[in-house]
């Protein structure tokens, strides 16, 4: 097991906030351009670290949370728009929802 830098999330920080997406390029572009191509993306389970997988697909949506920083995730407006089926599936969406990059594991 590699030593634990400084964005690692087994080791949080107090006063850790939410990743951006800024911070997340930063991360990408400087601290981690070095690591090998082929390192694996992986995410926990929980805040806790119980169970991982590996990372594996992606989606554009909007956070709501519900409690704490648990919440739920809804299609983007255009989405809605273009789409009568999903705006019946989501007939409201709370109006603190923010744009998120929506990360997903694989198992």
């Amino acid at each position: 097991m590699h030593k634990s830098g400084p964005a690692d999330p087994a080791q949080p920080v107090d006063g850790d906030q939410p990743l951006t997406l800024d911070v997340l390029r930063r991360l990408v572009g400087n601290d981690w351009s070095r690591l090998p191509g082929n390192t694996l993306v992986v995410l926990s389970h929980d805040a806790e670290g119980n169970l991982y997988s590996p990372f594996s697909t992606y989606a554009l949506g909007r956070y709501s949370p519900v409690y704490g920083l648990t919440g739920e995730v809804y299609p983007l407006e255009s989405e809605l728009a273009a789409d009568a089926e999903l705006r019946a599936l989501f007939p409201q969406v709370p109006a603190d929802a923010r744009a998120a990059l929506v990360l997903y594991p694989l198992g």
